[in-house]
C-alpha cells in the first residue's frame, strides 16, 4: 500500500499530565515560576510529573485492522483520545482521514434528558449528516439497536446495555472510514455481541479501519490483523496480532510473578506454607538449566524458539507431538480417527500439585478447545469417583513426566495449533494458578476430509441425525 492508503499515523506522540499534591500548589504553579524568572532565580516546579505516554508511533492503513492492548492505566483510553480530538498530545503529531466513528465511554456524546430519538439526530448532526441523511438511516439504526419502545424514552433511564446498543448502531450507520472501539461491546449480551462483530466484518471488508481495544485476548486475535502493545505508556511491540498477544500474555505473567514474590517475601516461614499463593522451593538439579536456556533436542518434532514460551521455570516441556491410534507420529487426520497428545515434561524440582494442559487454534486463531489434567481431577472429586488424581502425584528432581490426551477427532477441515503448558496449581480449581511453562505453536495437525464417504461443513461434527415423516 501506498502512504495515500494511510488513514492513521501517530509520530513521536507524548502526553504528560501535572499532578499537584495541594489545590493551592496549582496556583503557585501559575504564578510564582514567572517570578522567580523575573527575579534572575531559577524557576521552581511545585507538581510531579506522569506521562501517560512515551514516543508512541505507528500507522493504520485503509482497511486495516488494528488492536491496542495492555493493563489498566498503560495509555489506552489517553492514545484514542489523542487519534480522536478530544485530547491534545504534549509533544508529536497525529495525523487522520476521513470521518471518525467512536466509541470511547459509555453514552458519551448523548444528552441524558434527550430521548433516544433525539440523540440520534444529535449524533448524526455531529457526525455531519443532514435531517434528510438521518432520516434515510434511521430505520436502519432503530432496527440495530433494538431497544423497542425505549427509543422514544430519556437517555437517563436506559440500561448500560440499552446505551451501548444505541451508540453502536448510530455510529456503524454511518459507515466511517475510521473505526474506534474502548471496550464498549463488553456490556452488551452476547446475540448482540454477535451482531456487532458481524457488522464490523462488513465494514472492515468495505474499506472502513478498524482501531479495536479490548482485554479479551482471544477477540484482538481474530478480529484484528496487527496488534500494539502499550505498557505504561510505552510501545512493547507493535506486530502481528498473534505475536503481540503472546507478549501481553508473558508481560502478565510477569508481573503476576513480581507481586506474588513480594507476597511471598513479606510471609514468615509458616505463614508461607499456608498460603494458598506459596509454590513448592525450586531445587534445580545440578546440570538443570533456565527456562530461557530450552533448547529443542534432535528428538524434538518440532523447535521450541523461546519468543514462543515463557514461565516461572523448574518444570519445563521439552516435547509435544501428536499421534495416532496406535501411537505412532501423526499430522494429518480424518473425522472419526482417534487423536493423540503425548507431552514430556523435565523437572528441576520435587513438586506436585500440578496441572498439564493443552489448547488448540485454528488457522485463524479462534480457540477451538483447552482442556487439562486438572479438568479430569475436578470430574473425579466432583463425581466421588476412585480414579487416580494428577494434582496429587509427586515429580522429583530430574524426573520426566508424560501425559498423553486422547480424544475422537470431530474437528472440521482445517490447520490446527497445539499450545502445551504445566503449571502448578495450589488448589484443584484452577483459582491459584502459576504458569510454569507455557508454549505456543508446540506442534501442528491438519484435519482433512474423504467427501465421498463422510462430510460435514464448520468447526466441529455435531454427530447430527436425521429422522423424519412424509405423508
Amino acid at each position: 500500500m501506498s502512504s495515500e492508503d494511510t488513514v492513521i499515523r501517530i509520530s513521536d506522540v507524548s502526553k504528560r499530565y501535572e499532578l499537584y499534591e495541594k489545590p493551592r500548589d496549582r496556583l503557585k504553579q501559575f504564578v510564582l515560576p514567572r517570578l522567580r524568572q523575573l527575579a534572575g532565580l531559577k524557576p521552581r516546579r511545585y507538581f510531579q510529573e506522569f506521562w501517560a505516554l512515551r514516543d508512541v508511533s505507528f500507522e493504520v492503513k485503509r482497511g486495516e485492522s488494528v488492536g491496542i492492548i495492555g493493563r489498566n492505566g498503560s495509555g489506552k483510553s489517553t492514545l484514542l483520545q489523542i487519534i480522536t480530538g478530544t485530547l491534545s498530545p504534549t509533544s508529536g503529531s497525529v495525523y487522520t482521514r476521513g470521518r471518525i466513528a467512536a466509541l470511547l465511554e459509555l453514552g458519551s456524546g448523548f444528552n441524558p434528558d434527550f430521548s433516544g430519538r433525539e440523540n440520534v439526530y444529535l449524533n448524526g448532526a455531529l457526525l455531519g449528516f443532514s435531517s434528510e441523511e438521518i432520516d434515510e438511516k434511521f430505520d436502519s439504526i432503530a432496527a440495530f439497536a433494538d431497544i423497542g419502545d425505549h427509543l422514544d424514552q430519556p437517555v437517563k433511564t436506559y440500561s448500560s446495555g440499552m446505551l451501548v446498543r444505541l451508540a453502536f448502531a448510530v455510529q456503524v450507520q454511518a459507515e466511517p472510514d475510521i473505526l474506534i472501539i474502548d471496550e464498549a461491546l463488553a456490556v452488551g449480551d452476547a446475540l448482540f455481541q454477535k451482531r456487532c462483530f458481524q457488522r464490523i466484518d462488513q465494514l472492515v471488508s468495505r474499506g472502513t479501519s478498524l482501531l479495536f481495544v479490548s482485554h479479551d485476548q482471544e477477540s484482538v486475535r481474530t478480529l484484528t490483523k496487527r496488534a500494539v502493545l502499550l505498557n505504561r505508556g510505552n510501545v512493547v511491540q507493535w506486530g502481528a496480532s498473534s505475536d503481540v498477544v503472546l507478549e501481553y500474555r508473558r508481560l502478565l505473567h510477569e508481573e503476576e510473578a513480581a507481586y506474588f514474590g513480594a507476597v511471598a517475601k513479606g510471609l514468615s516461614a509458616k505463614a508461607q506454607e499456608q498460603s494458598l499463593m506459596s509454590v513448592p522451593p525450586v531445587h534445580p538439579a545440578p546440570d538443570s538449566g533456565r527456562l530461557s536456556e530450552v533448547s529443542s533436542s534432535a528428538e524434538d518434532p518440532v523447535p521450541m524458539p523461546e519468543r514462543l514460551s515463557f514461565g516461572d521455570g523448574g518444570i519445563r516441556i521439552v516435547r509435544v507431538e501428536t499421534l495416532d491410534g496406535d501411537l505412532c507420529p501423526c499430522s494429518a487426520f480424518y473425522p472419526g480417527d482417534k487423536l493423540k497428545i503425548r507431552i514430556v515434561c523435565q523437572s528441576a524440582m520435587e513438586s506436585k500439585n500440578l496441572n498439564v494442559a493443552v489448547r488448540l487454534r485454528n488457522k485463524e486463531g479462534v480457540k477451538v478447545y483447552s482442556w487439562g489434567t486438572l479438568n479430569q481431577d475436578m470430574e473425579i472429586r466432583a463425581h466421588h469417583l476412585s480414579d487416580k488424581v494428577f494434582w496429587a502425584e509427586s515429580v522429583g528432581i530430574n524426573g520426566e513426566l508424560e501425559v498423553i490426551f486422547e480424544c475422537d477427532c470431530n474437528l472440521g477441515v482445517n490447520l490446527y495449533e497445539v499450545q502445551a503448558a504445566v503449571s502448578y496449581e495450589a488448589t484443584p480449581d484452577y483459582m491459584s494458578q502459576r504458569m510454569l511453562h507455557w508454549m505456543d505453536e508446540a506442534a501442528f495437525f491438519q484435519v482433512l476430509m474423504r467427501k465421498d464417504e463422510y462430510f460435514f461443513g464448520g468447526v466441529v461434527d455435531l454427530k447430527m441425525k436425521a429422522e423424519w415423516n412424509i405423508e
